[in-house]
């Protein structure tokens, strides 16, 4: 179907107003900068504003608003559910909005709204600081911090969301707001976890730690292996200090000099360790892992933005995801989910991990809307895949996934880890009284409910 069609003197206005560009359909750089992650999905916006202003950011919303377009806000562009384009709509395309200043003195970094990770661990690195950031390289800093934000350091230093120290922001009429604690609290509030439902961050300030150089450790096992060395991961987990991260994942063995020939293609069992520390310390804290046995390694202590970037997937994959947060991981739950990793596709890009929870990111933020923090563990299928004629089967093995580990999930869910799942699953991600509270402060600032493309807060 052919995108919707605005009227030439509407473009013009937006064009002259813009400091950016404007795309539309059959534009040089249109099929271009409609490319998400994701490559399942193939969305056509009637018109991409490509912002580098707030001001930019303001004139598209009022554009969008007068014309009646939906509204679709991109950053990273990682929503697994493509929620950063809209079809016959405006899309507001913060990517040139990427710049990060840091401020080595106060510990603080202000990002742009269209930064990625890559963009902010690269502009702390030198300083030997950083704050929790997501797992991989290209993940945008604004829907990763605004949703919560689980990665690497969160044992450490708690979530993305807990180190907000504010936010600016264009609401749906084109306004321009701050959040801190000071000003706009209860905006302020909402935004540690309510997603993109209040406006447009062009801007986000960001508490930094002392952190230059992790520990890294990846061990791999043939699939077989992985019941015994999961019952190892968690116990080394359960009592192991906040510094220590990472996860157990099966996953398809790849093509590098690190890895035997015959593990190469397969599915295999790894445990990465993060740590923010010593290689030395890592060592110790893991030698129950160490003593398994383990077929393949790379042990190394690295910049921490060079371990942001050792995980990346390239775009346009198929990609299907979703999560279960676990109340406790006992001998029957990881039996359940190293069977399943039986039915993942092979070779693909897919990972069935299990990521620890726990330290700072159980004890801080107390009262933000983000009941998932509590979980010990979270188990968090990742399909991902080339073939159109899997998509079936991709997609039913994370559901599958889901439904093993019922028995022992709390309900609640990081809405960053999936997709389109559902009203009542949007309510889980913030808990019911939190939802309410949400949807309150969604009614001060979008009423209408223009900024929809996300987990959606229906305003009260």
């Amino acid at each position: 179907m052919a995108p919707q069609v605005i009227a030439e003197p509407a473009l013009d206005r937006l064009r002259k107003a813009l400091s950016g560009d404007t795309l539309t359909p059959g534009d040089t750089g249109y099929d271009e900068a409609r490319e998400l992650f994701n490559g399942m999905i193939d969305r056509r916006p009637a018109v991409i504003a490509q912002c580098e202003t707030d001001a930019d950011v303001a004139t598209a919303v009022r554009f969008g608003r007068d014309l009646g377009l939906p509204v679709a806000v991109r950053g990273g562009g990682h929503s697994v559910a493509g929620m950063a384009l809209a079809d016959d709509g405006l899309v507001i395309d913060l990517r040139r909005m990427h710049a990060v200043s840091v401020n080595p003195d106060t510990r603080r970094a202000r990002v742009g709204g269209g930064a990625t990770m890559s963009h902010l661990d690269r502009a702390t690195q030198p300083f030997g600081l950083a704050t929790t950031g997501g797992r991989v390289s290209t993940t945008g800093v604004g829907g990763f911090t605004l949703g919560g934000g689980s990665g690497w350091l969160d044992r450490k230093l708690g979530l993305a969301c807990d180190n907000l120290l504010a936010v600016d922001l264009v609401t749906a009429d084109g306004k321009h707001v701050r959040a801190s604690d000071d000003e706009n609290p209860e905006l302020f509030w909402a935004l540690h976890g309510g997603g993109g439902n209040f406006g447009v961050a062009t801007s986000l300030t960001l508490r930094l730690h002392p952190v230059s150089t992790v520990a890294v450790m990846m061990l791999l096992w043939q699939a077989e292996a992985g019941p015994g060395v999961l019952r190892t991961y968690r116990d080394v987990l359960e009592s192991a200090p906040d510094e220590l991260g990472g996860g157990f994942l099966y996953l398809t063995g790849p093509p590098e000099e690190f890895l035997p020939e015959h593990m190469v293609g397969k599915l295999l069992c790894m445990v990465l360790v993060t740590y923010v520390g010593s290689e030395a310390e890592a060592r110790k804290v893991a030698a129950p892992l160490l003593r398994l046995g383990h077929e393949a390694e790379v042990i190394a202590e690295i910049p921490y933005a060079d371990l942001q970037c050792m995980l990346d997937d390239p775009p346009g994959l198929r990609n299907y995801w979703s999560a279960e947060y676990l109340d406790s991981f006992p001998d029957e739950a990881a039996d359940v989910f190293c069977a399943r990793a039986a039915g993942m596709i092979v070779p693909s890009n897919s990972q069935h991990v299990l990521f620890p929870q726990g330290g700072a990111l159980a004890d801080g933020g107390a009262g933000y809307p983000v009941p998932w923090r509590t979980s010990p563990w979270v188990v968090h299928p990742f399909g991902i895949w080339d073939n159109p004629a899997d998509d079936e089967r991709g997609r039913q093995w994370v559901r599958d996934v889901r439904a093993d580990v019922q028995p022992w999930s709390t309900g609640a869910v990081y809405l960053n880890f999936i997709g389109n799942e559902g009203e009542q699953r949007v309510v889980a991600g913030f808990g019911s009284e939190n939802y309410a509270r949400l949807a309150a402060v969604k009614a001060q600032y979008d009423p209408d409910n223009v900024f929809n493309r996300n987990h959606n807060i229906r305003p009260r």
